[in-house]
């Protein structure tokens, strides 16, 4: 039975992976940008590149220590990384070079971008191969969606894709320069700003044992099946958890429960009042009380909700139920 309970959490594992990957590439994912050193993301990350691209194929950098900060979501930027470096050893069966590399330079109005991009100062990042390259017919479509000129299960055709978005997502702009047989190169723009870095390092959840708290959950979600989830892995870690069936209920939850709520569980799209009404509403009510919101992307509805938001804390769906606990 375990192998095929295995089989059931990869295939959600993968779904997740699917779904951000689409979320990312229509820019509705939730970014967490700091102004950082874009040559500390890309040393950071040139171990796992190594293992990633394998012995066959040498591995250069070459970072100019004087480039400027850049406001990127570190992670996502790894992920750029990561992915264009696949992409570069898979066009490389039998071995060569990619050179990463990191430079200051000044953009007049540049039309061989996909996007033109406003004129001013950039950090840019390139990563170069000695692969089989891309025809013209092929580079016009590399970001597309799944469009992939790999064999079948070899790619879902969204690498590039999500490429795209995330660097869109950062306000910045992507080039690439190919030739068959000559290799390829991806250069990525992104605003250079006259600012100190933040730090990189973020405090590490910890993880709570069942029964180890206690407090009173506030769980709005409209579809059942979460809804029903959420509450039983939250009441078995010892919370008390109020679950009404809609957010129009949620109202009189809160109005008929005599003690203090300390967190307000709600998804952002809902029939009757969306999460951000319904929080404004019930912190007059329970003004000490948190919030998270939930929800599978980040729009203009939650950036338009500031009456709140030194209390409010946001979960990408879709996310583990040890992900919910630690978030809360």
């Amino acid at each position: 039975m375990r192998d095929d309970v295995e089989q059931i959490q990869k295939s959600g594992e993968r779904a997740a992976a699917l779904t951000r990957q689409l979320l990312a590439f229509s820019r509705k994912q939730v970014l967490e940008p700091r102004v950082l050193d874009l040559n500390v993301v890309i040393s950071n990350t040139e171990k796992m590149l190594r293992v990633l691209i394998g012995d066959h194929i040498q591995l250069k950098t070459q970072l100019d220590p004087t480039i400027g900060r850049v406001r990127v979501d570190p992670g996502q930027m790894e992920q750029v990384i990561l992915n264009l470096a696949v992409n570069a050893r898979d066009a490389m069966p039998k071995g060569g070079s990619i050179v990463v590399k990191t430079e200051r330079v000044e953009l007049r109005e540049n039309s061989t971008l996909l996007h033109t991009a406003p004129s001013g100062e950039y950090v840019l990042i390139s990563i170069t191969d000695t692969g089989c390259g891309m025809d013209a017919q092929t580079q016009t479509r590399i970001f597309e969606p799944f469009f992939t000129t790999k064999g079948p299960s070899k790619g879902t055709g969204l690498g590039l894709s999500t490429v795209f978005g995330i660097v869109s997502q950062s306000k910045g702009y992507i080039s690439v320069e190919s030739q068959l047989g000559k290799g390829t190169s991806f250069k990525i723009y992104l605003p250079q700003l006259d600012l100190p870095s933040e730090p990189l390092s973020v405090p590490v959840a910890k993880r709570l044992d069942s029964g180890q708290v206690k407090g009173t959950i506030l769980l709005v979600e409209d579809s059942e099946e979460l809804r029903d989830a959420f509450c039983s892995c939250l009441e078995s870690r010892g919370y008390t958890v109020l679950k009404p069936l809609s957010s129009g209920e949620a109202i009189a939850t809160v109005e008929r429960f005599g003690g203090n709520i300390d967190l307000l569980v709600t998804d952002v799209v809902m029939p009757q009042l969306n999460g951000p009404e319904l929080a404004k509403r019930l912190i007059l009510i329970q003004p000490k009380m948190k919030i998270l919101f939930v929800s599978g992307y980040f729009d203009d509805t939650l950036e338009a909700f500031d009456v709140v938001r030194d209390c409010a804390a946001f979960l990408q769906k879709p996310f583990s139920l040890n992900a919910l606990v630690e978030k809360i």
